[in-house]
């Protein structure tokens, strides 16, 4: 069964900095609890406890809590009010849809002399005839029941017909401990009967292995691993149909029933769903060739940009905003890029080798993405060592008219464009033409030969 530990008190406890000792209110809800202990002794101070929704069967250790003002254990296993005699501060006091038929143990809360509020809605109790003037003539002390407040008339009424009232109900209740004896052999019984159909479902299952060879049971687990999830999944579904529509009574013992049915499939849910997680293979990365893969197994955008100006490749990775960095690996390799985000590989063939130990990787304050800068094996070409150069034919003009200074200027180009201007080449073209070496003067001549040749002689001017 499952009790309070203080691991789960201390992480109830973080509005007071997790300390136990000086805890004054918490919070113990939906943590499927079946035994109430300890709180006694580790919250002396506490002045407002929630145990609603679990399956507490009993109210137990919490008579020393001198300064409780406040129980909550809705929504339990709860058959009768007893041990909150100690509880001497008690005020208000919420057992809402729990199992209680013994209405006569609300005597035990006389001596509770401080409480006020008492509720009982969702108990069997209430159903019985004078359950609310047995409960107003037996409490003085309390003002509202269920939410309603309680007159004084309505008081002086149900005292006057108290040992009427508490006849009725003392009848009522041994029918309804009859009842409940009744039930108890009846979900004993339901259990005992489970237990031996999973015993003989485990000795038929035993009696195979031990009846078959070796090699019909290497065979049978060859063939069964196939179908095993689909067979598995129908007989999960046959078992949880015939367990949801069996009619059942609602009792602490249905309702514990149901519980450990639940928790249950839910570990063997797990159990299948981690088997799966150790036999699933490991996913290819570099082939056995060598070969480096492309692989998204996180499933996530991403961009890679050719930063020509810094001679750098620039990753852009869209990772989850609030995803912890701490769950990023980032492996630079020359010509790949791996990057593991919780356990899931992310890994791209980088377009040219880069310098692994020269990449920086960062994350993006506003959008949390993962921005890595890789720069280029190959190195650029610095200015002072040799310069780009590209002449255009359109330039041929200025480069003549320009020829006779010291320094001729250059234009500044992308080296993995252009190429160096062939000199030589440019010499030898101009040695045919016949204009020889780059000069003015030789242009206008060319003109003038050519005005020579088109001249036409009229002998009539």
């Amino acid at each position: 069964f499952l009790s309070v530990t203080e691991e789960l008190v201390r992480r109830r406890a973080e509005h007071n900095n997790c300390e136990i000792f000086s805890l004054e209110e918490i919070s113990l809800h939906q943590h499927e609890i079946e035994k109430l202990e300890y709180l006694d002794k580790w919250c002396r101070d506490l002045k407002i406890l929630y145990l609603q929704n679990n399956l507490i069967p009993k109210i137990e250790n919490v008579g020393k809590l001198k300064k409780l003002e406040y129980l909550n254990v809705a929504l339990n296993n709860i058959e009768r009010i007893e041990n909150l005699e100690g509880c001497e501060e008690l005020k208000k006091l919420d057992l809402t849809a729990n199992f209680i038929g013994e209405l006569s143990s609300i005597e035990a809360l006389k001596y509770n002399i401080h409480l006020k509020e008492l509720f009982l809605v969702g108990n069997p109790c209430t159903e019985f005839e004078g359950y609310r003037q047995f409960v107003v003539a037996t409490l003085h002390q309390l003002k509202c029941l269920d939410s309603k407040e309680i007159e004084r008339s309505e008081r002086i009424q149900a005292l006057q017909n108290y040992p009427e009232v508490k006849e009725k109900i003392r009848e009522q209740e041994q029918a309804y401990l009859l009842k409940r004896a009744r039930e108890k052999e009846e979900a004993q019984r339901r259990m005992q009967e489970r237990k031996d159909k999973k015993q003989k479902q485990m000795e038929s299952k035993l009696g195979f292995d031990s009846s078959d060879s070796l090699q019909n049971k290497e065979n049978y687990q060859a063939e069964g691993d196939r179908e095993q999830e689909t067979w598995r999944t129908v007989e999960d579904d046959e078992e949880d149909r015939r367990f949801w529509e069996e009619p059942t009574p609602y009792t602490p013992e249905s309702r514990l029933e149901t519980h450990r049915y639940i928790e249950e499939k839910r570990r063997a849910k797990d159990n299948i769903r981690e088997s799966k997680k150790r036999e699933k293979p490991l996913q290819t990365l570099v082939t056995a060739e060598g070969k480096v893969l492309n692989v998204n197994v996180p499933k996530l955008h991403f961009s890679l940009k050719d930063d020509e100006e810094n001679n750098q490749i620039i990753l852009d990775l869209a990772v989850y905003r609030h995803l912890d960095t701490s769950l990023l690996d980032v492996d630079v390799q020359p010509t790949y890029i791996r990057v593991l985000v919780k356990g899931k590989p992310f890994q791209l063939v980088l377009p040219e080798e880069v310098k692994p130990d020269s990449s920086s990787a960062k994350r993006s304050q506003t959008t949390g993405h993962l921005v890595v800068s890789m720069p280029k094996a190959k190195e650029i070409i610095l200015a002072k060592q040799k310069v780009s150069t590209s002449i255009k034919d359109s330039d041929c003009n200025t480069l003549q008219k320009n020829a006779r200074s010291v320094q001729v200027e250059k234009l500044e180009v992308d080296p993995s464009k252009y190429s160096f201007p062939d000199v030589t080449k440019i010499i030898q073209k101009k040695e045919q033409i016949g204009q020889g070496p780059i000069r003015l003067q030789p242009e206008k001549i060319t003109e003038t030969k050519k005005s020579y040749v088109d001249f036409e002689n009229n002998e009539d001017v």
